[in-house]
């Protein structure tokens, strides 16, 4: 059966509705040597049972998975274990089916499941209030490049440290690509920090924000209260981005260091990597800027019988308000990645948040002290790190190395000359808490054997 079942009548009655006489006369737009005059190259149609083998059998074809390998990998996707109740909890219906609240004050159990997020949220980043929610960490980002603008207003330039993401810099450069002037980047210092320095001579008057990640694409921890010091002195907001959450159980809040706005990846709270997505974009900022954000923000009151009721305070998207003046990314149930953010967070606890940060901080650092010690391999920059650290390794060995490594089925890390050319002999290492001392011991023995080859 095809999966659009129209009965000739029906294509007949419908051509006739719109005036054509052929189906082929609505693509008569597309130049006819682009078109395809023969059936699609497809093999025949299977019954459910061999189609659902088929699929099975392109599954066994992923050996990337993490619970196949022993994976070192983290910048900006970082594997965390995420407890059964969670996805459980998010299956019940009234939360799984909910599409954006469009009649919200109907939805109570929604909007607290919103609240409460936000609530956890607020005081996690250290601001006042927190939007429920972005697609992602790159995109928030890009939304909160454009509210430093707006509320900058006569300011127009915007400094964006080397030192994040860079598919979080490229996100933010497509976001802003027809505003004049285009995003300003500030180097990285040999330390592996935003340079402080020409972080300073690019400051003025003009500039709006300044972008920094924390902890930064290379797993260094950056000062934020130095530089938030050195945006206020010129008026300038500071943006500060956090790809990996869970830091923030051991890390200060970033507001707390003067952030003016915090945006992150929620996907290491709840949602796991699931190859890649989806992720959930987080979003914090002042009170006194909040009719700037993006997204939606729910708010708690009380009725008229004086019960506790929650209603959608603001929500920017077109579909409330006019396009014009429009400032959100959001168009699907994203609410759903928040929740399970809010429910993980709840099953954790205070203690259990920060005792989570510390088990990855201290998995990260016996994993670093081991590793350095395979002849020819050191630490890129020495300062502080959270669970992700770079390595130098022998000059020319490294794409060997990290071949070697998955024949043995390890997934060593990241070689930051994909988005770092001068750092070619650089591999940056993530270690959470999935991460046993024997994964660790067989990722050290298999790199001295590569080494040594």
């Amino acid at each position: 059966m095809r999966y659009i079942p129209h009965t000739e009548d029906d294509v007949r009655r419908m051509l006739a509705a719109v005036g054509v006489e052929a189906v082929d006369s609505l693509f008569a737009c597309i130049p006819e040597a682009l078109r395809l005059h023969r059936p699609l190259a497809l093999p025949a149609p299977l019954d459910e049972d061999s189609l659902t083998r088929h699929l099975a059998e392109l599954s066994a074809r992923n050996t990337g998975s993490a619970d196949r390998m022993s994976v070192f990998l983290g910048a900006g996707a970082y594997a965390h274990h995420v407890p059964a109740a969670v996805d459980q909890l998010l299956l019940r219906g009234e939360f799984f089916t909910a599409y954006t609240p469009y009649q919200p004050e109907v939805g109570q159990g929604t909007l607290q499941a919103i609240f409460e997020y936000q609530s956890m949220m607020a005081e996690l980043l250290g601001v006042d209030v927190v939007n429920a929610s972005m697609y992602d960490g790159a995109t928030a980002t890009a939304e909160a490049v454009l509210m430093a603008l707006r509320v900058a207003r006569k300011r127009s330039r915007v400094l964006l440290s080397r030192a994040v993401h860079p598919e979080v810099r490229a996100t933010c450069r497509t976001y802003t690509s027809e505003l004049e002037p285009p995003l300003e980047e500030v180097g990285l210092g040999p330390d592996g920090l935003t340079d402080f320095a020409a972080l300073e001579r690019a400051l003025d008057e003009r500039v709006a924000a300044v972008v920094v990640q924390q902890p930064n694409a290379l797993g260094c921890l950056e000062p934020l209260d130095r530089l938030a010091a050195l945006a206020h002195g010129k008026g300038a907001q500071l943006v500060v981005v956090v790809l990996e959450p869970v830091s923030l159980g051991l890390l200060q809040s970033p507001g707390a260091l003067g952030a003016d706005i915090v945006t992150g990846e929620g996907m290491g709270l709840g949602t796991g990597l699931n190859f890649g997505g989806p992720g959930l974009g987080l979003f914090g900022a002042s009170s006194k800027a909040v009719w700037q954000m993006p997204g939606r923000l729910v708010g708690q009151t009380v009725d008229a019988r004086g019960q506790a009721g929650y209603v959608l305070t603001m929500s920017t998207r077109e579909q409330h308000i006019r396009r014009a003046r429009a400032t959100s990314n959001i168009c699907s149930n994203e609410g759903l990645c928040a929740l399970a953010a809010a429910i993980h967070l709840g099953l954790l606890g205070k203690q259990g948040f920060t005792e989570l940060a510390r088990t990855n901080a201290a998995n990260a650092r016996a994993a670093a002290a081991r590793l350095c010690r395979v002849k020819g391999v050191s630490r890129a920059f020495p300062g502080p790190f959270f669970n992700e650290f770079a390595l130098r390794l022998p000059g020319g060995s490294l794409e060997r190395a990290l071949t070697a490594l998955a024949a043995e089925g390890i997934l060593g890390g990241l070689p930051l000359a994909r988005f770092y050319p001068e750092l070619a002999d650089h591999l940056l290492v993530c270690v959470t808490e999935l991460h046993t001392q024997d994964d660790v011991e067989r990722h050290a023995a298999a790199l001295g054997r590569a080494l040594q080859g």
